[in-house]
């Protein structure tokens, strides 16, 4: 493939050069990722140091002053949270999100709380107008009056804006839009992109300025630009939900000043984004009640216990081959957890469709809802609500093992405050649990003995693993002709 002598190919997944096309990229290994775009301004080799001022001598690392670091109280708890406790002065935040899930708007929050605090803020826009961002504002529950405003995609004037009076926070909304007239190329291309978030990043670093880059997401799920952008700046966190739902979630997945896989949770109204302080209350339906196909797993997501509803839908196939359709949860998860049901617990699901729903639009990514998820199955398949009141959770093994998972005490003591007063564990988790917690929650080893013990089988003996052992992937609502007679009635299926 021929190119001029100005034009490189960059990786849209890891932001590597090459001279020439390829069809796999030689960096990262990606099929089909090289696309062409012109190359970068030279840039000078680094500053050099002032005639008379020898150049920085390299430190120890233990002598090397800590210092200390005051984060930046946003007022919005939930977004403080996501973010390790609070901006850090001088560091880079990348907000990526699907269009319309309501990063502008969160954005503009953010922004109106810390001018309310008397901070100085500057909110960049390079895709509505003055007039269109007012509008949004007024729409809003907090009055965003004294945030400054500016409609710029210019790099080079916006850094000259906050170099002039450097403000608290800088707000650019968005990356795609921003562009420096040394490089070539449209707003919103690789080399763009990269030159832009290199030029903010260090406007960020020099002028000890927080930074806040709002990116659009593609249909892939990553941001859009070349990924060198997330490795460019300090903390990148996901705006998660549908935009037909109302509950939104601010997902960390890298933080160099916090922990990772920290959440915060919204409410989408139209006064904005409203902060979600019990979710468990708010996500969960508490009355009781638990139709067929339903169970309640805690998850922990970041320093947060959760209660989540997963909700699962078995029925025959109408058509030749099975569908599986998980929304919430890992579909490559849900049919390796179906293939260990057949094997180990006798529930042979393969000539029916299987529809699974985490309720709220919440992803559940820890395997301790391996457990629930399989209980939400086999309820739905036989038509048999779980007792109210019974949460489960526990990672389940490829040999039919319930493995333990971390934080236990704090799982259930999250849904014990909800009104939860029996739980299905892993017998290793529940022998580190308190004396107390100990008399509420019901060990388990094997899949086979959880499903028991959850009253999915009701009659079930004590030989249940015996008959799982011989009969694996028949026991269905009929009993295969060759069960001994004296196991029908254990099981109900007579």
């Amino acid at each position: 493939m021929a190119q001029s002598a100005k034009t490189l190919f960059f990786c849209k997944q890891c932001g590597g050069e090459s001279a020439k096309w390829f069809g796999r990229c030689p960096h990262c290994g990606e099929w089909n990722s090289l696309v062409e775009a012109p190359k970068a301004p030279k840039r000078s080799a680094g500053r050099r140091p002032r005639r008379g001022r020898p150049a920085e001598a390299p430190t120890r690392l233990g002598e090397t002053e800590t210092g200390t670091v005051q984060r930046i109280d946003i007022g919005i708890a939930e977004f403080d949270r996501a973010l390790g406790g609070g901006l850090v002065p001088g560091s880079v935040v990348l907000l990526g999100g699907d269009p319309g899930v309501g990063k502008s708007t969160l954005a503009l929050q953010a922004a109106g709380r810390l001018a309310a605090s008397g901070r100085r803020v500057l909110y960049v826009t390079g895709e509505e107008s003055q007039s269109q961002v007012r509008l949004r504002s007024d729409r809003l529950e907090d009055p965003s009056d004294d945030v400054l405003l500016l409609a710029e995609g210019n790099v080079s004037r916006i850094t000259e804006c906050a170099e002039e009076e450097p403000p608290a926070l800088l707000v650019v909304d968005s990356i795609q839009t921003a562009f420096t007239p040394e490089a070539d190329g449209a707003p919103g291309s690789l080399i763009q992109v990269r030159e832009s978030g290199q030029r903010l990043h260090a406007l960020a670093k020099e002028r000890n300025v927080a930074v806040l880059l709002i990116g659009h997401v593609t249909k892939e799920g990553a941001i859009a630009g070349p990924r060198v952008l997330e490795h460019m700046v300090d903390t990148v966190l996901y705006l998660e939900g549908e935009r037909i739902g109302n509950y939104r979630v601010l997902r960390a997945v890298k933080n160099r000043f916090g922990s990772t896989d920290e959440i915060g949770l919204f409410e989408m109204r139209e006064t904005g984004l409203t902060e979600v302080h019990d979710p468990s209350r708010m996500l969960l339906d508490t009355d009781g009640r638990r139709a067929a196909g339903s169970a309640v797993v805690p998850v922990i997501e970041g320093t947060r216990p959760l209660l989540l509803e997963v909700q699962a839908l078995v029925t025959p196939a109408a058509y030749g081959v099975a569908q599986r359709v998980a929304s919430g949860i890992d579909p490559k998860r849900l049919a390796v957890l179906l293939a260990v049901l057949r094997k180990h617990a006798g529930t042979d699901v393969s000539g029916h469709d299987v529809f699974v729903n985490v309720v709220s639009g919440i992803r559940i990514q820890e395997p301790a809802a391996d457990l629930g998820l399989l209980a939400a199955v086999v309820s739905s398949f036989r038509d048999r609500p779980l007792p109210a009141r019974v949460a489960l959770f526990g990672e389940v093994g490829l040999g039919g093992e319930i493995r333990p998972v971390g934080q236990p005490e704090r799982r259930i003591a999250e849904a014990s405050r909800v009104g939860f007063e029996r739980f299905v564990v892993p017998e290793a988790s529940r022998r580190d649990l308190p004396k107390r917690l100990q008399e509420v929650a019901i060990g388990v080893d094997r899949l086979s003995e959880a499903l028991v013990q959850a009253g999915l089988y009701p009659n079930a003996s004590s030989a249940t693993d015996a008959v799982l052992d011989d009969f694996p992937g028949e026991l269905q609502d009929e009993p295969p002709d060759d069960l001994p007679d004296d196991l029908r009635d254990d099981w109900g299926l007579a």
